[in-house]
């Protein structure tokens, strides 16, 4: 028996790490400003390196859209993206014809598949005030198995995702908000059908914790070999195992022994990823995950001749109307709307 649950604790840098089966995890806060007409900042860009404004002036990038702050179209192929709005809205546009508009604590589960172009937009819908973004995106990997199935996209709205209330002995409560597995009777809606998350003995577990001040809360043991990391990225100090864990740090722990936090003076939040490993070669190229070179080099030959369908939107910048509430229009035509 391990004497310790905590593996590694590191520092969080933009982008943060991740374990096997997750290859990528961003995590994008901004305090934009109020917004125009057309959904950008009513700022000026001056001082910018706009098409890939990743510094943080004034409190907010462009990140590498032109005139709306997000990601203009690019492909994926052969992993999923998991995205999560916490606060503010992304705008959805892809290679089939399927869109969206999402925030306010709602989810999009894409599986990239065998190719898919997307943009992504952060739209500036309030033209009175400042428009705070928080927004983390995870890349879930596929096994070589799943790495061409067709591209699909999901919604995980906010109203049916479950959140499960602790309270410790004193009272002092911790909200497990349940994306992706289970926790306690809270069990997240189902995941993509070709997700490595489908098969429920893999284990893929993606919650945000909430913990108030001076909240006690203990994560429970699973099986022997799954892959567990903690990003602790707002408040101001936990403790756990003689450990003192300040803000901006992820700890990487052994999954077969239960760990105890104790929260600080301030309320925290924390991002908590899981999962079986899935134990294959990644060879990486930018977007394109897949398990060979080669198979890398058909994907990009690939893109560049299909363009994996193409771009039916009028610009690579796509954003909706902003009297649109969130919905999703899928490629089959189908549409949910949220209002």
């Amino acid at each position: 028996m391990k004497d310790t649950a905590v593996k590694k604790i590191r520092q969080l840098g933009f982008q943060w790490q991740t374990q096997d089966p997750f290859l990528f995890c961003a995590y994008h806060k901004d305090d934009f400003p109020a917004g125009t007409a057309e959904l950008g900042p009513n700022a000026s860009l001056a001082g910018r390196a706009i098409g890939q404004d990743f510094t943080l002036k004034d409190g907010w990038r462009m990140y590498h859209g032109s005139k709306v702050p997000g990601f203009p179209a690019h492909p994926h192929k052969g992993f999923e993206t998991v995205t999560l709005v916490e606060e503010g809205f992304a705008d959805h546009a892809d290679s089939l014809g399927a869109a969206g508009r999402f925030g306010k604590g709602d989810a999009q589960w894409m599986t990239a598949g065998k190719g898919v172009m997307h943009s992504e937009m952060f739209p500036l819908l309030n033209q009175q005030e400042r428009n705070p973004l928080l927004l983390f995106q995870l890349w879930l990997n596929l096994p070589k198995a799943n790495k061409n199935v067709p591209a699909h996209f999901k919604m995980l709205w906010s109203e049916d995702i479950p959140i499960y209330s602790y309270s410790d002995e004193k009272g002092n409560k911790t909200a497990i908000k349940v994306i992706a597995g289970q926790y306690a009777d809270a069990k997240a809606p189902a995941p993509n059908p070709d997700s490595w998350a489908a098969d429920p003995t893999n284990e893929v577990a993606i919650w945000t914790i909430k913990m108030e001040a001076n909240a006690t809360w203990t994560l429970p043991a699973t099986g022997e070999g799954i892959n567990r990391t903690l990003y602790f990225y707002n408040g101001s100090q936990l403790t756990t195992e003689g450990f003192e864990i300040p803000e901006g740090h992820s700890l990487d722990l052994w999954s077969e022994k239960e760990i105890q936090f104790q929260n600080g003076d301030q309320p925290a939040e924390l991002l908590f990823l899981q999962g079986k490993p899935i134990a294959e070669p990644v060879v990486q190229h930018g977007p394109f995950v897949m398990n060979t070179k080669q198979e890398i080099n058909e994907a990009m030959q690939e893109f560049q001749k299909t363009q994996f369908g193409g771009w039916p939107w009028e610009t690579y910048e796509s954003t909706h109307a902003k009297e649109k509430g969130r919905f999703a229009l899928h490629a089959d035509g189908r549409e949910e709307v949220k209002g």
